[in-house]
């Protein structure tokens, strides 16, 4: 039978050093689930970043359409609506593959070097929990409910003051006073849509 003798200090040293190498990836495994886990926020702000121009272009799209036609509003505000979508269509993708592949780099390494691994298995638990994931399924709808809200009761404030601010630019800037409406088509004549805030794809 063969007597077991204790573990020298050398001995004692090796196994921990070969330890090591398996906790560090499993630190890795651990903030690369993370990763997995913070995808879907990760392409939101993408996808928020390739809109927002999009969104501004609008804006100014309605500022300036009351100079165009009325025979012409509709067909104008089609193929600004196809502009529109191409570039979102475009771009939305683009950023967003960017972002998930940047995202190792920058967030994976703060996540690393500020939390251990307890941290990081607390942070997935946290995550994963059904209570987190219906809030999170919740925040966008919950958001943009008072976004519509807080438009619908502030119009009535907001919209004259800003109308006092761009006629004040058009005096200043030698143009005409913007019309009644802030440029707004009449007779129903279709606006390029906001593919930057209303786009559900």
């Amino acid at each position: 039978m063969m007597i077991r003798r204790p573990l020298t200090v050398a001995a004692c040293l090796a196994v921990a050093l070969a330890a090591a190498p398996a906790f560090a990836q499993s630190k890795k495994e651990l903030v690369n689930k993370l990763l997995l886990l913070q995808q879907p926020g990760i392409e939101a702000m993408a996808k928020s970043m390739a809109e927002q121009p999009a969104i501004q272009l609008t804006m100014a799209a309605r500022q300036a359409f009351g100079n165009v036609p009325a025979d012409k509003r509709e067909s104008v505000a089609k193929a600004i609506d196809a502009d529109l979508k191409k570039y979102t269509d475009e771009a939305v993708p683009l950023l967003r593959d960017r972002a998930i592949k940047l995202s190792p780099s920058v967030i994976g390494t703060e996540l690393e070097n500020n939390f251990n691994e307890a941290e990081l298995k607390q942070l997935i638990e946290w995550m994963e929990s059904p209570v987190t994931k219906r809030f999170n399924s919740l925040a966008p709808g919950m958001q943009r409910t008072l976004g519509e809200k807080l438009v619908t009761e502030t119009r009535g404030q907001i919209e004259p003051r800003l109308k006092t601010l761009e006629n004040s630019m058009a005096r200043q800037l030698g143009l005409p006073p913007v019309p009644e409406g802030g440029g707004a088509p009449s007779g129903g004549a279709p606006m390029p849509g906001v593919r930057g805030g209303d786009s559900k794809k």
